[in-house]
Parts: structure tokens; C-alpha cells; sequence
């Protein structure tokens, strides 16, 4: 190749290079730091203490329901009932919540029978038990999700109030041995700190089911799912994406309103869990999805001109030098982000999985294109 063509590639590469740093640099100060510079306001008034209702859907849940169902119902606060919808589970879920209502008067359950002309996923199982709940303020969390404390509901919905319709923290999961519960763990922290940083702004664009908190008024107001239905996945996400603005919705970073769930046990079935949630965020606000993607694409865009860069042999100083701006930026910023999710272990992970994620996404998002996601269960 010419030298002059050379030149010219190299050039290229710096000022995309250039540029992808300066993008990134603008993520880690402004657009994913809420949650390392968050400070809890102060609470007005009286405590939150309005009854709450907190809605389950289980679908042959019975080991997790037996593991977890107990905490949820041993919540300290006042007034509570908890909605398990048992949705057409085929183990013994059925006889295991049996003995729980006898157990517990503050859990209610809603049991739905499989139809073979009608086939439905979470969304109609969610929507059942919203409808059988008995409050108006809402809950959410899954089946598999333990909360963080007893104080669980008493910190998550100190988030309401009148003008307050929407409650979002963190739903983490648990610390298990292994390679790949790290880097799940990694990949759900680094997310949140994309959207729990934007929702502190005003401008949320989802949320988790694990750990969600809305009224009822305002899932009816929307009409529910109706506009996302036919979508299998979104009925935390999407519902968020579409009804959140930024006087409806607050955050609760208290480390007693997280949740805590298993990770997947298989790169397989996270690889199916990651596309499924991926395929969803097309339906983003053209914003968020232009939020979101600028954070993955420059991330890409970064790693992969570093390495066109040392394949060219380029002045290595000045590459050395960009990669460790860059890392001491993120390094700081994500050490608070992650010490206040309880995460901190995790930033010793950070340069390996962040080169991880750089590729594996753009990988995943092709792949969808292609392949069909699976149902919700």
C-alpha cells in the first residue's frame, strides 16, 4: 500500500479515535454518573405509608417461590398485600401457594389455566393481577428476586407522592462464584448506570421489573400494555419508555429498596435473555434509542480504532496515553456508581469486560436481525 494511503488511513483513525473518546469521556461525566454523585434528598413531610400492593407473576416458579415468597411477605410496613399471579404453572405452585394463603392473610392469588386458542405471555398475567390488586400504589418484582431487606417496601415507596406516579431503583443480582455471574453482574450494573443516571435527569427510559413501583391510576390511564401488547417482552421497559416523564417519576437509591436474583447459569441462557431484552429497545423513544446507542457504538467505535491503531503502529505514546484518560475517567466515575449500587468489587473487571461489551453487543444486535427471541418462559 502507498505510504500516502497510509498516511491517510492513519489520519482517519486518529480523528475516529479522537472522536470516540471525547464521546465516551462525555458519557462517563454526563450521561451515566447519577448514581456516583447521587445525594438523597431530604424527605418532606410525613413518611410514605399509604397500603401497597405487591404484584408477582409466576410461571412454574416453585423452587424460587419457596426460596423467596417468605421475605416478600415478611416485609416491615403497615399495610401490604402481596399478588402472586400463578400463570398456568404445571409444577406443584399451586399447592405450595395453597398453603401459603392459609399461612399468610396478606397474600392473594390469582391462577390462570392454560387455553390452547389463546396463548399469552407476561403482559396479560401483569395485567390480571394489577386488576385483582387491592391499592392503588404498585410493586413489582419477580418470582427468582429477594429483596435486599425487610425495609424493602418502606424504602421503595418513599418515592411517591401526589405528583410522583413512578418509582424506579435497582434490581441487582447476587454474587455467585464464577466467571460468568461477574460479568453479568457487570453488564446489569453498567446499564443502570446508563438509565438510572437518565432517570435522575427527568428522562427515564426504562426501568426493571425486578424492582418497579407505579400506581394504578396511571397503568389505566395509559391503557395498560395496549400499545406494546403484541411485543412478548417490555412490560417493564417499554411501559416506563412510554409513560415516564419528568415530573411523574422519581429514584430510590437506598441500598434497602434493591432486589437481589440468581444469575443465569449459562452463557446460553443469558445470551437468549440479553437478545430478547435488546430486541426490545427498537421501540424506544428515537431519544433514548439514540441515547443508548450512542453510549455502545462509541464504545465499539474506541476499542476498535485502538486496535486499527497499534496494527498501523501509530505513535503508541499518544494511544497509551488516550486508553489511560479514558480508563482513569471511567475507572473513578464507575468506582462511586458501583460502591453505591454495591458493586465495587466489580471495577477490577472493568478494562477486560469493557472490551467485552464493545464487541459482544454490536455481535448480539446483528444476531437479532436474524433470530427470533423465545417467549418470556
Amino acid at each position: 500500500m502507498p505510504a500516502l494511503e497510509i498516511e491517510l488511513i492513519s489520519q482517519i483513525v486518529l480523528v475516529i479515535l479522537g472522536g470516540a473518546t471525547i464521546v465516551q469521556l462525555f458519557y462517563f461525566l454526563m450521561g451515566m454518573s447519577g448514581p456516583s454523585f447521587y445525594k438523597k434528598s431530604e424527605q418532606k413531610g410525613a413518611p410514605f405509608t399509604a397500603p401497597v400492593s405487591v404484584v408477582i407473576c409466576a410461571r412454574n416458579e416453585l423452587k424460587n417461590l419457596r426460596s423467596f415468597l417468605s421475605s416478600v411477605l415478611d416485609q416491615d410496613y403497615p399495610e401490604y398485600q402481596v399478588v402472586v399471579v400463578n400463570d398456568c404453572s404445571w409444577d406443584e405452585s399451586a399447592n405450595f401457594l395453597e398453603e401459603m394463603e392459609d399461612a399468610y392473610p396478606n397474600l392473594k392469588v390469582i391462577t390462570l389455566k392454560e387455553q390452547e386458542k389463546y396463548q399469552h405471555g407476561k403482559k396479560f398475567a401483569l395485567t390480571l393481577g394489577i386488576k385483582g390488586a387491592s391499592y392503588e400504589h404498585l410493586l413489582l418484582t419477580d418470582a427468582d428476586c429477594k429483596p435486599a431487606s425487610r425495609n424493602w417496601i418502606r424504602a421503595m415507596v418513599q418515592g411517591f407522592s401526589k405528583e410522583k406516579e413512578m418509582v424506579i431503583s435497582y434490581g441487582a443480582y447476587n454474587n455467585e462464584p464464577g466467571l460468568l455471574s461477574k460479568w453479568i453482574r457487570f453488564d446489569t450494573v453498567m446499564n443502570a448506570m446508563l438509565y438510572l443516571s437518565r432517570a435522575l435527569k427527568g428522562k427515564a427510559y426504562m426501568g426493571v421489573g425486578r424492582n418497579l413501583a407505579y400506581t394504578k391510576s396511571l397503568f389505566f390511564k395509559n391503557k395498560g400494555f395496549a400499545k406494546h401488547y403484541h411485543i412478548m417482552s417490555g412490560d417493564d421497559d417499554l411501559f416506563v419508555n412510554e409513560t415516564s416523564n419528568q415530573s411523574n417519576t422519581s429514584v430510590i437509591l437506598n441500598p434497602d429498596a434493591f432486589t437481589y436474583s440468581k444469575p443465569k447459569t449459562s452463557l446460553y441462557t443469558w445470551i437468549w435473555q440479553k437478545k430478547r431484552h435488546m430486541s426490545t429497545g427498537k421501540h424506544y423513544k428515537s431519544s433514548d434509542r439514540g441515547f443508548v446507542g450512542g453510549y455502545f457504538f462509541s464504545l465499539f467505535l474506541f476499542w476498535f480504532t485502538v486496535i486499527l491503531a497499534f496494527i498501523l503502529k501509530l505513535n503508541w505514546q499518544l494511544i497509551v496515553g488516550i486508553i489511560a484518560i479514558r480508563l482513569m475517567t471511567q475507572m473513578i466515575v464507575c468506582w462511586k456508581g458501583f460502591k453505591a449500587l454495591g458493586e465495587k468489587d466489580l471495577v477490577f473487571f472493568l478494562p477486560a469486560f469493557d472490551i467485552i461489551t464493545a464487541f459482544s453487543y454490536p455481535i448480539l444486535a446483528v444476531s437479532n436481525l436474524f433470530i427470533k427471541t423465545k417467549s418470556w418462559k
